[in-house]
C-alpha cells in the first residue's frame, strides 16, 4: 500500500492508471457503466485528490470540507474510485457499482453517500447547485474553502449551465473551479464543439471567467492550471483539459460507441494489462482548515405578522419571510428578479446580506437553492408560479437529492387578470404534487399566508407554497394554526346538501356562493383545503360520509390539481367513493379582469351555485 500527502508525480501517473483500471474493473463486474467517460478525467482528477482536494473524508459533514461537484454524473466509476483510493470505501464495495441495494448507484445521489452533496447525471445541473455551494461558502459562511467540478463537454449544450457562468461572474465566485473534460465524443459522436478548446475558452471570457486551456493527461499541466485557479482571485476559474476518452485502453480510446458500455471481462483483462495491472495506492487527502463558519444574528422568537385589511398572500409571503429573517440567521432567500411581485424584497431589504437575487434564470434559481440548502441554510426560492415550470427537472433532481427547499409561486391561475395566460400558472398543483415527498400549500388569506410559510421552515424535502395576484379578504384571526396535513370546515350543519371544497382565490368564491345558497334555503358545507399534499384524508372521509357528494373548485387546469387530490386521497382512505364534481379551468383564458375570467373559466360563485343546485 502507497500512502501519499502531496503526492510524488510518479505515484499521481500511478494513481491516474489505478483510477482508470477501477473504474473499467468496477462497471465490468455491474455490466454496464460509463467505464470510458470515466477514464478521460481519471488523471484530472488524480492531481486534484493527491494534491489539491483539501477533504476529511471522516467528517464530510465539516464545513470547512472542499466540495467535489460531479456534474457529469455518469462518470461515478470515476467518483468511487476516487473514494476508494482516499480510503473511504473497500475495494469489496466498489465492485458493488449499480447492484441492488448497494450505495454505488449508477449516478451518485447524496444521504446514501455521505460525500456527496447534489445528485447529479440530469446534465447541466452540477455547475448550478455548485454556485449556490460557492455563494454559501464566499458569503454565509465566509469559509476558505473551495468548490471543485468535474463537468463533461456535452452538457455544456444547456442552458442552464451559462446561467451558471453568468451569476458566478457576477458573485465573483473566485472559489469556484470548474474542470472541463474535453474528451469529445458524446453519447452519439462527437460533441458540439468537438476539441475546439479556443471556442470554450473565448465563451468562459466573455462571460468575465478565468480560463485555461491544457493537455487534460499532462500531469505538469494539470498541476499548473490548478496552481494558477487556486491563487487567481476575482473571478471564476474554467480549466478546458483536452482529454482522451477511454484514455490509455487501445480498443476504446478516443472510439465511437464505447459511451455507456461496459467492457466484457476478456476486454477488461487485457485493458487493466495495457494499464499497468492493479495497484492499491491510497492517498492520504489533505484535510481542511479549521475555521468556524459565520454567524448570522437571529432573535430566536418569531413575531407573526398581523392583517386587519384584505391583503394578498403574495404579501404575506414576504411579510412570513422578514419575521423568519429576524427570528433566524439560517434563513436565506433567492429570487428570480420578481422580488417586487413576490414581495420577497421585504426580506431583502431588512437583510440584504442574506438575499440573493438570480435575476431571470429559474434553472440556476432552483440550483443555487439547492446548493445552499447542502450547506445546512433554510432557503427560500420565488418567482411567478408559471416560470417554475421551466426549472421542473431541477425540482425533480431537487428531490433525489433530498434537498430541503422551499419555493414560492406567485401569480397563480386566471385570477391574476389581464395578463393572459403567459403568465397564469394553471398547471402548478400538478407539477408539484407529482415530486416525491414533496409538500403543497395553498392559503386562501394573509394569515393562512404567513402561518403557512412560517411552518415550511421546518419541513424537510421539496415544499411549495402557491401564492394568490389580488388581495383578498382576512378570514382567519391572527395567530390560528395551520398544521401541515391539515384543513379548515368553515361552514357546516347537519342539513349539508354537499361539500364544497376550494383554496386560494376559489375559497372566496365559495362563501360567496355559501351566502347565495343559504338565502335559497340550501346548505352546503366549505372546506378550506389549505394542505393539498399531503391532505386531509379524514376530514374528507367524514365530508363523503356526511354529505355525499363533494365539488372541488380551483383555479387551475382540470389534470392533476385539488380535484385529483381529493380522489386520490378518497380512494387511499379506503372511503366508499362519493359523487365528485370537479370545477376547473378547461379552456385556454385570455386577458380580462379577476372577475371576468374566473366566471369565464366557469369557478366563480354563479357556476358554484348552479352546480350545486343541479345535484339537487
Amino acid at each position: 500500500m502507497v500512502e501519499a500527502q502531496v503526492a510524488p508525480a510518479q505515484t499521481l501517473r500511478q494513481l491516474g492508471q489505478q483510477l482508470r483500471v477501477d473504474s473499467i474493473r468496477c462497471t465490468t463486474a455491474a455490466g454496464s457503466g460509463h467505464p470510458t467517460s470515466s477514464m478521460s478525467a481519471a488523471d484530472l482528477m488524480a492531481v486534484l485528490i493527491g494534491k489539491y482536494l483539501r477533504y476529511d473524508f471522516e467528517d464530510p459533514r465539516n464545513p470547512n470540507n472542499d466540495r467535489l461537484v460531479f456534474s457529469k454524473g455518469h462518470a461515478s466509476p470515476l467518483l468511487y474510485s476516487i473514494y476508494k483510493a482516499a480510503g473511504a470505501i473497500t475495494d469489496e464495495e466498489l465492485l458493488t457499482l449499480r447492484q441492488f441495494g448497494s450505495r454505488l448507484e449508477g449516478h451518485p445521489v447524496p444521504v446514501v453517500l455521505p460525500w456527496v452533496d447534489v445528485a447529479t447525471g440530469s446534465l447541466g445541473q452540477g455547475l448550478p447547485c455548485a454556485v449556490g455551494m460557492a455563494i454559501n461558502g464566499k458569503y454565509l459562511d465566509k469559509l476558505p474553502y473551495r468548490v471543485w467540478v468535474l463537468h463533461g463537454d456535452s452538457e455544456t449544450a444547456e442552458g442552464s449551465v451559462w446561467e451558471s457562468f453568468e451569476l458566478a461572474w457576477h458573485y465573483q465566485l473566485d472559489n469556484l473551479i470548474v474542470v472541463l473534460d474535453m474528451n469529445r465524443l458524446g453519447q452519439r459522436g462527437e460533441t458540439m464543439l468537438g476539441w475546439h478548446s479556443e471556442v470554450y475558452a473565448a465563451r468562459a471570457r466573455a462571460f468575465g471567467w478565468n480560463a485555461i486551456e491544457i493537455d487534460g493527461h499532462n500531469l505538469d499541466q494539470i498541476d499548473a492550471a490548478y496552481a494558477q485557479a487556486v491563487e487567481h482571485t476575482g473571478e471564476p476559474t474554467l480549466i478546458i483539459a483536452r482529454t482522451e476518452k477511454g484514455h490509455g485502453v487501445s480498443l476504446v480510446a478516443n472510439k465511437n460507441g464505447w459511451h455507456g458500455k461496459a467492457l466484457s471481462k476478456e476486454q477488461a483483462e487485457e485493458a487493466i494489462k495495457e494499464l499497468g495491472g492493479l495497484s492499491n495506492i491510497v492517498v492520504k487527502v489533505a484535510k481542511p482548515a479549521d475555521q468556524e463558519p459565520a454567524q448570522w444574528p437571529g432573535s430566536g422568537k418569531l413575531e407573526c405578522p398581523t392583517y386587519d385589511a384584505p391583503a394578498a398572500t403574495r404579501e404575506a409571503y414576504g411579510d412570513a419571510l422578514k419575521a423568519l429573517g429576524a427570528a433566524r440567521g439560517d434563513v436565506v432567500v433567492l429570487d428570480g428578479e420578481v422580488s417586487n411581485s413576490t414581495f420577497a424584497e421585504r426580506f431583502a431589504h431588512a437583510f440584504p446580506e442574506r438575499f440573493f437575487e438570480m435575476y431571470i434564470a429559474e434553472q440556476q434559481m432552483v440550483g443555487s437553492a439547492v446548493g445552499i440548502a447542502s450547506r445546512g441554510k433554510i432557503v427560500f426560492a420565488s418567482t411567478f408560479a408559471a416560470f417554475l415550470t421551466r426549472a421542473y427537472d431541477f425540482i425533480r433532481m431537487a428531490a433525489i437529492s433530498r434537498a430541503n427547499i422551499r419555493l414560492c409561486g406567485s401569480h397563480a391561475g386566471v385570477s391574476i387578470g389581464a395578463d393572459g395566460p403567459s403568465q397564469m400558472a394553471l398547471e402548478d398543483l400538478a407539477m408539484m404534487r407529482a415530486v416525491f415527498g414533496s409538500t403543497v400549500l395553498y392559503p386562501s388569506d394573509a394569515v393562512s399566508a404567513a402561518a403557512l410559510v412560517e411552518e415550511m421552515a421546518g419541513l424537510t424535502g421539496i415544499s411549495y407554497v402557491r401564492t394568490t395576484r389580488e388581495k383578498t379578504p382576512v378570514i382567519y384571526k391572527s395567530g390560528e394554526k395551520f398544521p401541515v396535513g391539515g384543513s379548515k370546515v368553515l361552514r357546516e350543519s347537519s342539513k349539508d346538501a354537499c361539500t364544497v371544497i376550494a383554496a386560494g382565490i376559489t375559497l372566496h368564491e365559495t362563501l360567496k356562493a355559501y351566502e347565495q345558497l343559504k338565502s335559497a334555503g340550501v346548505n352546503i358545507r366549505v372546506i378550506d383545503l389549505y394542505s393539498v399534499k399531503p391532505i386531509d384524508k379524514a376530514t374528507l372521509a367524514r365530508a363523503a360520509r356526511e354529505t355525499g357528494t363533494l365539488v372541488v373548485v380551483e383555479d387551475h387546469w382540470f389534470e392533476g390539481g385539488m380535484g385529483d387530490a381529493v380522489l386520490d386521497a378518497l380512494t387511499d382512505s379506503g372511503t366508499a367513493l362519493p359523487k365528485v364534481v370537479k370545477l376547473a379551468v378547461r379552456s385556454m383564458p385570455g386577458s380580462g379582469t379577476p372577475d371576468e375570467l374566473l366566471d369565464a373559466a366557469g369557478i366563480s360563485a354563479r357556476h358554484i351555485v348552479e352546480a350545486v343546485k343541479r345535484l339537487k
